[in-house]
């Protein structure tokens, strides 16, 4: 059956505003330059969002926004920040916002960092300056109530995985991740002097690779803390050197000679405070040590991480011998 020629035109003209919004709300858009980030609030209406990322260069228009939530009108919208970077249509625009792919920074900070390592990873992060975390890190007020000897926050910087968004001050960082320390803390339900046990357990997390040594090189630090004999501990030496800023990857004997609190070649019982953030693993082994005479450590040839543990002196530096002779080879 042939048209009439003015129903055509009307067929026509259906056609072509139909498929219309169809094109252009499939069309990729780029009305800034770089990359531009859109924080939508909490409560905002489908108008305000139009005219923030309209604003802002993501959507050729308000209306086109608006339009796509017409379309899509059965999904929820979610609040945060999105990050925009290459052209986009406003339907992929709006998917977007449904799924909350909201942008953040990924901070990971693993069992055994210490505040300078978690500075650098921030500063490579490109969320703040490392001097501006170390700032707060080194100030403990935030801590103070649960350990009135800290000397900073570290210890206190629990290992986790932070989510983090380019709002994030230094300080907001450090309030999260103590925060997670004390929820940790909370988890186990002891109440030992929290100043000794995470020192004590700092020291475990840099000695021990392996998480089923931890209990026994815990003892072995308990035994020497009784008896007061020295720790002798490497890493409360690299972390002295930290502290005055001349450490330099390598253990110097002018380092084991220093005088600094931190030495414990120089100075018995526990350092002043934590030297690095210990895991849970770490805090537990030092809650209930290993049964045992041992008084010494060392690595066992290999590469496992594994020690030798020894309760004398000659059965220690037996060891360490070997250690050396396999190290040359």
């Amino acid at each position: 059956m042939r048209l009439a020629p003015t129903t055509g035109k009307l067929l026509l003209l259906a056609i072509l505003a139909g498929g219309f919004p169809t094109f252009r709300l499939s069309r990729p858009y780029q009305g800034f330059q770089g990359e531009t980030f859109v924080d939508i609030p909490h409560g905002a209406s489908t108008l305000t969002m139009a005219g923030m990322l309209a604003e802002a260069g993501v959507v050729p228009s308000r209306w086109d926004f608006v339009l796509a939530r017409l379309v899509e009108r059965g999904r929820v919208l979610q609040a945060g920040e999105y990050r925009f970077n290459h052209p986009a249509s406003p339907m992929e625009v709006l998917d977007r916002i449904a799924r909350g792919d909201i942008f953040y920074y990924e901070l990971v900070v693993p069992e055994g960092m210490n505040m300078f390592d978690i500075a650098a990873a921030i500063e490579d992060l490109g969320l703040f300056k490392a001097n501006q975390f170390l700032a707060v890190a080194r100030n403990p007020a935030l801590i103070r109530d649960m350990d009135p000897h800290a000397p900073s926050l570290e210890g206190y910087l629990f290992p986790d995985t932070y989510k983090l968004s380019r709002h994030t001050t230094p300080e907001g960082l450090c309030r999260i991740m103590t925060g997670k320390f004390r929820e940790e803390w909370a988890s186990r339900k002891r109440n030992e002097d929290v100043h000794k046990t995470v020192t004590l357990a700092s020291l475990v997390e840099k000695e021990s690779k392996l998480e089923a040594e931890r209990p026994k090189i815990a003892a072995v630090f308990e035994n020497r803390l009784r008896i007061g004999m020295k720790l002798d501990c490497d890493s409360t030496t690299i972390y002295a050197a930290l502290l005055d800023g001349r450490y330099s990857g390598a253990i110097h004997r002018s380092d084991l000679a220093s005088d600094h609190p931190y030495n414990t070649y120089r100075h018995a019982g526990l350092p002043p405070g934590p030297i690095a953030n210990p895991s849970l693993a770490s805090i537990r082994a030092v809650d209930a040590p290993e049964h045992t005479d041992a008084l010494f450590f060392v690595l066992r040839p290999g590469g496992s991480g594994a020690h030798e543990f020894s309760s004398n002196i000659a059965a220690h530096e037996a060891a360490a011998a070997r250690f050396r002779r396999a190290r040359k080879k």
